[in-house]
């Protein structure tokens, strides 16, 4: 993107900008890309984050392909933007490459749902949103969908029957279909859904419950109830009740379509260190800065859960993986008496909070490819190891 104007075959557009080489740079210009809501940090001071700089780089660690690489290997092979690792509220590791810097707003993909599930969080914890009510109390166009008979509990855990196809790399599938709802690729000719629109022509493969099934669309339904339980836009929300209370030191941002909806699944944009901010929050059990921002109760359920999450997630295909596991409130929870969470995103966005070592990784990438299980187990085996040299 470099000349007046850039010639045309290094131009981003919205029919190239989440693929390689593009990403490189789309992901920390996305708001240069596709229209984007302000979510604001207020007036508050900045809450300082102490250095103490440890040789991170140097920690190795056997790949699942039982290759053994140093993490700063690791960082160069998988693309990486920005990388930060806090033990005990300081800063042991920070990098950046590819041009990104400490003010630089990053997509995080769907690292996103797990900032969207603490503001559900909140909401829940001032009497504004019950889990356990049906979604379409409140949100009513519902009522005659497939969603109809979903809980709210059911949204937030994915549990709900929606058909929903999160396959990447197939291009007819219903997750890259979407996103021309939400404006992140060009539309087709005439056509005028917008993401909420787009979520009410779903129908259903299996009844509400009993079995976790990974859809993003869900998260998207999520930011419709959020919005509909507090009465106001998301970014304002999430503005009011979660980013000016973490002493953020920069304003972050969130995708919206053509109507002006958000895209809570994956369309948040923050600086590195803000989002290390909000993993010391929730590894804080929703305390920082002075502050309880999300409830404790809430945070110590995502971290445990309850049996039927636990059963739903047994049942599922994603269970191999986690044995131990679970996904709850828009968390991945890959070992939850051991107090690890994880969020993740495509083309290698990861936020890792070990609880017991009071570790928080995070992980900001642009990945030539959207999701390989392997390099995803990689990253997981890479703080495992971080933490373990740590501790």
């Amino acid at each position: 993107m470099r000349g007046s104007p850039p010639p045309p075959d290094k131009q981003v557009t919205l029919d190239n900008w989440q693929g390689p080489p593009w990403n490189r740079w789309s992901f920390q210009h996305l708001d240069e890309v596709i229209p984007s809501a302000r979510i604001r940090r207020g007036d508050g001071p900045v809450a300082e984050l102490p250095g103490d700089p440890q040789p991170i780089a140097q920690v190795s660690f056997e790949t699942s392909s039982a290759e053994r690489v140093t993490v700063g290997e690791f960082l160069t092979r998988t693309y990486a933007d920005g990388f930060l690792v806090l033990q005990g509220g300081r800063v042991v590791s920070e990098q950046y490459f590819n041009g990104m810097t400490p003010a630089t707003a990053h997509l995080l993909q769907s690292v996103s749902k797990s900032l969207t599930g603490a503001l559900a969080g909140v909401l829940a914890g001032r009497g504004l949103l019950a889990p356990q009510r049906l979604a379409e109390e409140y949100v009513p166009e519902l009522k005659d969908t497939s969603f109809a008979g979903a809980t709210v509990r059911q949204v937030l855990d994915m549990s709900t029957g929606t058909k929903f196809s999160e396959e990447y790399d197939d291009p007819e599938s219903d997750v890259r279909r979407y996103e021309s709802a939400a404006g992140w690729c060009r539309p087709s000719a005439g056509d005028d859904l917008s993401l909420f629109r787009y979520m009410l022509t779903l129908g259903n493969h299996r009844a509400h419950g009993g079995v976790f099934e990974y859809r993003s669309i869900l998260t998207d339904l999520l930011g419709w109830i959020i919005e509909r339980a507090g009465e106001a836009r998301f970014a304002d929300l999430m503005s009011e009740l979660v980013w000016s209370r973490l002493g953020a030191e920069y304003d972050a941002r969130i995708t919206v379509d053509r109507h002006g909806n958000p895209m809570t699944d994956g369309g948040f944009s923050v600086t590195l260190r803000d989002l290390g901010r909000f993993g010391l929050m929730y590894l804080r059990r929703g305390a920082w800065n002075a502050e309880q921002i999300v409830p404790a109760a809430w945070v110590d359920d995502t971290r445990h859960a309850d049996e039927t999450c636990r059963a739903a997630f047994a049942r599922s295909e994603s269970a191999p993986r986690y044995p131990r596991g679970h996904y709850r409130n828009q968390w991945w929870v890959p070992d939850g008496p051991a107090g690890i969470l994880l969020a993740a995103g495509i083309y290698g966005q990861f936020v890792y909070l070990d609880m017991g070592a009071d570790v928080v990784i995070v992980k900001l990438s642009t990945l030539p490819f959207a999701l390989d299980l392997d390099v995803s187990a990689d990253h997981v085996r890479a703080c495992a190891a971080i933490v373990a040299a740590l501790s």
